[in-house]
């Protein structure tokens, strides 16, 4: 695969799982300083490993939740609990990952990311 068709593939994956709105603004405000980083995750990222087969969507969600707590970003995690819908991931399933998070990541891990799943629902819950 050619560097152009990674970026690509890489588009089209992240634009399905974080959806088109954000991708776009995320392209729209590239900056001298952003636009090789926005390039690089989208053709590594998300061309290279979310189009792997080797695992669903699905898991890739849970799993990118889990290491956002264990790292404590709580902007990629907010990002990512949102994105979780698009590849079927359900409220329970968020439930369980997150606490399995307050054992291997620490309570206080799980209680932020907790409480930030819960405004995520409930933001959700107010627009639908």
């Amino acid at each position: 695969m050619t560097e152009d068709e990674r970026y690509e593939a890489g588009l089209n994956v992240r634009r399905q799982v974080l959806g088109d709105a954000h991708v776009t603004r995320s392209l729209e405000n590239r900056t001298d300083l952003t636009t090789e980083f926005q390039n690089l995750i989208t053709r590594y990222a998300w061309g290279d490993i979310w189009t792997r087969p080797g695992l669903p969507r699905h898991t890739r969600s849970l799993l990118t939740i889990s290491m956002m707590v264990a790292l404590n970003r709580s902007e990629e995690l907010a990002l990512h609990l949102r994105a979780a819908k698009n590849n079927g991931v359900t409220r329970e399933e968020i439930k369980e990952v997150l606490l399995q998070t307050a054992i291997y990541c620490g309570v206080p891990a799980a209680n932020s990311a907790f409480h930030l799943a819960q405004k995520i629902f409930d933001e959700d819950d107010r627009a639908a």
